[in-house]
């Protein structure tokens, strides 16, 4: 009888077999879904209501968790009235472009009313990254944080926190942002700054009406905690500090760090940071702040945002204390900071800096005026690379390099600016017209590239992030003036040099960063702060395809956005 009852169950037995071999499945080998539906919410701030694009109704948006290894599949679809794509900022989307997300560089934007599925490996990465819409201004936003843990079983490479917390900086109008940006582009002037910034879409008690649009977090006496810092403002280089107590730095856009005490963080648009708070100071509240660094002669939104770390047990009308932040323009600072920060390079976490250099790029940062019948004065401000002012394709650049497409893009971007000058000297106020094209510089797979950026003073000097997609990259030298190839190579940091994947060029200075270009595609490199971005202050590596079975672009997916 007992027999005849486990022979019916046969079938039972066979899924319950199923239902374990998926569980004792290798840990890395899981799958994350996420539904994200672009749809405008009416949100307040600042004695302001507004309607915003949001993911889910939800500001900032969803938080993406994953584990090194895990394939991730995010279906979007925008129910707003804006065209929409969004960019995974800092994956390395190896031979997999269709899902990095930059509009008309990888992909065309997803329309109102459809839907497209980013699905994507994460492989080799942990750490803190971050998602933002990646078409016109929207990801002031649009936008969230990506974390990243370990694969299982593997421990982080400093002590264990007790608790995490993110904590994603950004930037509020009280007007339309859509609207803002075409006014000023109507004029051929910068839009107007933004109202305020804030830490998780809140502002802080420092601004009007803001006492409920506050964020806090609780911490017991003793305690250690993990602050996953983002800059998702749109313009602004941030400071970032908890008033009496200091922070360990224990990384920088995923990749480990050689862990350093400071007082201060100073964070570039695109940049993560992920810094080690114990909970050692007298019981209190104490704010956590952030405001702008600025060391050149231009208008920013100073106004400080703040958020409150309470100890456990403190009642809220203890007035918290303010932290001593850096001066707005403190360069001192800001270069001392960046200097301390080196790849963990251990045996786990080795730094494979490339040591030979096969292919040496030199690209000027310039901002420039061209002519403009329709604008205020006639002109209008833009920016250029190599004096080349990036025309935006009507099509994915992906898309025209995989199906050869002709008359998309020319791949004859400049290794070099068209003529040298004093790039950092006496302000440069004449011949300040650009060259417009969509031109893009050809680079061999698996060749070594040294790209050297360097700021000019056409115009005026300024502090520049740049973000490359698709890759990190080894900041393997920074300094102010001009670069001095005859020189500066020789101080040139190869053993552990900080990876990431956008880094700050200073103000009239310049930064030599150095990468492996082993993932096939078109990928984006573009300055993070948007109004350039705007301006034109882009450009994109076509990276060809290897000889081998895994060196080449994946065939794009069946529900790729039609143009």
């Amino acid at each position: 009888m007992a027999m005849g009852k486990i022979l019916s169950s046969g079938p039972i037995l066979l899924f319950l077999l199923y239902l374990v071999a998926l569980v004792s499945l290798p840990a890395d080998a899981a799958v994350k879904r996420y539904q994200f539906d672009v749809q405008v919410k009416n949100v307040s701030r600042l004695c302001h209501a507004k309607p915003i694009v949001t993911v889910n109704g939800m500001f900032p948006g969803p938080t993406i968790y994953a584990r090194d290894g895990d394939r991730v599949v995010i279906n979007v679809t925008n129910y707003a009235q804006y065209n929409m794509s969004i960019h995974w900022h800092g994956l390395k989307q190896f031979r997999n472009g269709w899902a990095d997300g930059p509009a008309y560089i990888t992909q065309c934007p997803i329309q109102n009313g459809h839907s497209y599925t980013y699905d994507f490996n994460v492989t080799g990465q942990k750490g803190t990254l971050w998602w933002h819409a990646h078409i016109f201004w929207l990801r002031a936003t649009v936008y969230g944080a990506i974390v990243i843990m370990p694969k299982q079983g593997t421990p982080f490479p400093f002590p264990q926190p007790y608790r995490e917390t993110n904590i994603v900086l950004g930037e509020w109008w009280n007007n339309n942002v859509e609207e803002v940006v075409k006014q000023g582009n109507k004029l051929g002037l910068p839009p107007t700054t933004s109202d305020a910034h804030t830490i998780n879409g809140k502002p802080g008690p420092l601004f009007p009406c803001s006492e409920k649009h506050t964020f806090a977090m609780e911490v017991e006496q003793g305690k250690t905690y993990l602050l996953r810092i983002i800059n998702a403002a749109l313009n602004d280089e941030l400071f970032f500090a908890v008033a009496g107590h200091n922070m360990t730095v224990v990384e920088i856009d995923a990749v480990y760090t050689k862990p350093f005490t400071t007082q201060a963080i100073i964070i570039a648009p695109g940049q993560t940071t992920n810094v080690l708070v114990q909970a050692n100071q007298a019981p209190g509240r104490y704010f956590m702040a952030a405001r702008p660094f600025m060391d050149a002669p231009l208008t920013v939104d100073n106004k400080t945002a703040t958020a409150i770390l309470q100890y456990k047990g403190i009642p809220n009308t203890v007035l918290p204390i303010l932290p001593k932040l850096p001066l707005p323009n403190d360069t001192a600072f800001a270069l001392s900071y960046n200097a301390k920060l080196r790849s963990l390079d251990s045996p786990l976490y080795p730094a494979n800096v490339p040591l030979k250099v096969d292919r040496r790029l030199f690209y000027t940062i310039g901002l420039g005026i061209n002519p403009c019948p329709t604008c205020l004065n006639g002109t209008r401000l833009t920016a250029s690379l190599n004096n080349i002012t990036f025309v935006m394709p009507h099509i994915g650049l992906l898309q025209a390099h995989y199906l050869n497409i002709k008359g998309v893009y020319t791949a004859d971007f400049p290794d070099r600016p068209p003529q040298p000058f004093n790039y950092t000297g006496a302000p440069l106020t004449a011949n300040l017209g650009t060259t417009l094209g969509t031109r893009l510089s050809k680079i061999a797979f698996n060749s070594t590239v040294e790209l050297v950026l360097q700021d000019t003073n056409l115009l005026t000097v300024e502090s520049h992030p740049f973000h490359l997609h698709g890759y990190n990259f080894f900041v393997v030298g920074t300094g102010i003036g001009n670069f001095d190839p005859a020189k500066d190579p020789a101080k040139f940091n190869l053993v552990d040099p900080p990876e990431r994947n956008t880094v700050g060029v200073p103000t009239g200075g310049w930064t030599a960063i150095r990468f492996r270009a082993d993932n096939p595609g078109v990928w984006f490199m573009h300055c993070h702060l948007e109004l350039h971005t705007g301006w034109g202050l882009k450009t994109a590596f076509v990276v060809e395809n290897g000889k081998g079975p895994d060196q080449s672009i994946l065939p794009p997916p069946k529900d790729l956005p039609p143009c």
